[in-house]
């Protein structure tokens, strides 16, 4: 019964063949199926095409590399980071940031790693096109640049990622001061200053301080409130010695006698009011 049944189940298959069936499935080749030479070949081959800005063909032959190299090739980590880098120049960013990834986590203690993890962040940053845009990719990009600062605090990555943090920080205290512009168009003047003191709160050295600083003693010169607005122009005239806002916003105001300037590097962040949560943030792009 049983040879019956096998001997069946050949010649149906051997039928099935006969009436334009599936061929032989291929087999995807493996390291064994290149010699040593030739992957040195391939290895050059997307070398050269990544070097070219021939991006799709050098993520193929990378892929391909990496497909044949064998256990413990070393070239097999700084093909993850030419494709992360390869991805980043078609502006495939998330791929990018996947490749990175992968060098950085995956082999963390190799010398291209904090190198990869900085570009992680690079990936993101570059995903948050404007500072009025939804900052969701801007602080994973923020997240990735601190986590390099501790994993790798001592590398040149780490130098490189403090400047992109600063950086970020602009854009967020831009986006701050954007919302809080909207409210002063609506003369609410309640809810910008709530912005403009929480932005300076949390980014006291953004570029953009000044400006919500002056934003800010307009808007409680607006409200009558006069004792803000001489501590606020003596924040001004102290910590941002040379900004035009200091003579716009505070020319009526007398400066406080025996305050010296000292260097915006060691501005104190400003206390927040107690009702300080903010308001729904205004309409994107507004």
């Amino acid at each position: 019964m049983t040879q019956r049944f096998l001997s069946a189940l050949i010649m149906l298959v051997a039928l099935a063949a006969c009436a334009g069936g599936p061929g032989p499935v291929s087999v995807q080749p493996g390291a064994e199926n290149l010699t040593p030479v030739q992957l040195d070949s391939l290895w050059r081959s997307a070398d050269t095409a990544f070097k070219s800005g021939k991006w799709d063909d050098a993520l193929q032959r990378y892929q391909r590399f990496l497909l044949e190299a064998p256990p413990g090739d070393p070239r097999v980590v700084e093909a993850h980071m030419m494709m992360g880098e390869s991805h980043f120049a078609k502006k495939n960013r998330l791929d990018a940031a996947r490749e990175f990834r992968r060098v950085s986590d995956e082999t963390p203690t190799h010398p291209l790693a904090p190198g990869a993890l900085l570009r992680v962040g690079d990936a993101y940053a570059a995903l948050w096109r404007r500072p009025e845009l939804d900052p969701s990719y801007g602080q994973s990009a923020l997240a990735t640049y601190q986590e390099l600062l501790s994993r790798y605090p001592d590398s040149e990555a780490a130098k490189t990622a403090q400047a992109k943090i600063a950086e970020l920080n602009n854009w967020f205290a831009a986006k701050a001061l954007k919302a809080a512009r909207y409210y002063l168009r609506l003369k609410a003047y309640d809810s910008a200053i709530i912005y403009l003191r929480d932005l300076l709160a949390t980014y006291p050295r953004a570029d953009v301080a000044p400006e919500a600083l002056g934003n800010l003693i307009r808007a409680y010169r607006t409200l009558g409130y006069v004792e803000d607005v001489r501590e606020t122009c003596e924040y001004l005239r102290r910590f941002h010695p040379d900004a035009p806002e200091g003579e716009e916003s505070c020319a009526e105001v007398p400066a406080a006698g025996g305050v010296a300037p000292v260097r915006a590097d060691s501005i104190p962040p400003l206390a927040p009011p107690a009702d300080s949560t903010p308001r729904a943030a205004p309409p994107a792009g507004s």
